[in-house]
């Protein structure tokens, strides 16, 4: 019998897709849940995970959760909040609740924690959101267990916040006059693929302890990526950099498109200024994966999606065996 998980952040972008993974491998899952939050499976599991309530800003809740657990995946993070001004508290909740897991992982003996952060080199200026990701990966590698960091631009799949804001701007203007960050560099990556590096560290033990960049076959600007979804979609879409729109002026701007609360536009949008680039590919080697190009990456989270802005058939686009078999 394979080894059971502990899951944090389970009701999330990333948890969710993790659960059904992980479940389809055989594992058996904990997932740690605040009171506050409810477990919706859209789709059956092999096996029933286990619910645990619990709070990381609570300490005393985590005992529990971690007893008789060998590996734990740490998937939180608050983001911005529902307002810009409110936005840089999540710094202060995120530095708490990283330091009160890995006291009770150290408590409990863990043996390996694995944390999904953001690429981006502390020299780079970085946004208090990445800045705040590289923070929680130290105060987790700070432990006598072994965090392995894995470090992702944007992530690519539906109702990612990074792929959003892409969605909602390419379907609702025809011509975008976008801040100057939509020339910056990086190298996003397919959500499945996060979900084959994710399980793919935890099944080798060469990777515990260690920090390894992901990113998808491509190098892109955030116009190319916008220019990728618009061709996918078949729309015509005219994309201008206009270079006096500041941070937070484009925040306000995305904010008003797309119905993402505005802290975490704003979070996120003050991160697009940093070059989100794989320094280097060491975890191709360690966690060999098909990697997915954007166009196809973006085909699969259209098919995913059921209603909605971006909307698509799955006949109409090239997508996955699995899919193309669903």
């Amino acid at each position: 019998m394979k080894p059971k998980i502990l899951l944090t952040g389970a009701t999330g972008f990333i948890g969710k897709r993790l659960l059904y993974k992980l479940d389809q491998s055989g594992y058996r899952v904990r997932c740690l849940v605040r009171s506050s939050e409810k477990l919706a499976l859209a789709l059956p599991v092999e096996n029933e995970p286990e619910i645990v309530y619990g709070d990381i800003l609570k300490p005393e809740t985590l005992d529990g959760a971690l007893e008789g657990i060998e590996t734990a995946y740490y998937l939180v993070h608050s983001m911005g909040g529902r307002s810009p001004r409110k936005f840089l508290e999540f710094e202060t909740r995120d530095r708490k609740a990283a330091q009160n897991f890995i006291t009770a992982a150290d408590n409990a003996g863990i043996k390996r924690i694995i944390y999904l952060g953001g690429l981006g080199d502390v020299g780079d200026k970085l946004s208090h959101h990445l800045a705040s990701r590289q923070e929680v990966g130290r105060i987790l590698q700070s432990g006598r267990c072994k965090t392995t960091i894995l470090r992702a631009a944007v992530i690519i799949g539906a109702g990612g916040a990074g792929f959003e804001i892409i969605r909602y701007l390419v379907e609702r203007l025809p011509v975008l006059l976008c801040p100057k960050w939509v020339y910056t560099m990086n190298q996003p990556i397919a959500v499945e693929n996060v979900m084959d590096y994710l399980q793919g560290c935890m099944e080798n033990p060469d990777t515990a302890g260690m920090s390894l960049d992901i990113g998808g076959p491509q190098i892109l600007g955030y116009a190319d990526l916008m220019r990728i979804y618009a061709k996918t979609r078949g729309l015509k879409r005219l994309i201008i950099g206009v270079p006096f729109f500041s941070t937070r002026l484009s925040s306000y701007w995305v904010n008003l498109i797309t119905p993402l609360p505005a802290g975490i536009v704003f979070a996120l949008a003050e991160g697009l200024r940093n070059e989100a680039v794989c320094r280097e590919n060491h975890i191709r080697e360690m966690v060999p994966a098909n990697l997915l190009p954007m166009d196809q990456a973006i085909c699969n989270a259209l098919a995913e999606e059921q209603s909605g802005p971006g909307a698509i058939s799955r006949q109409s686009c090239f997508l996955s065996e699995s899919l193309k078999n669903a």
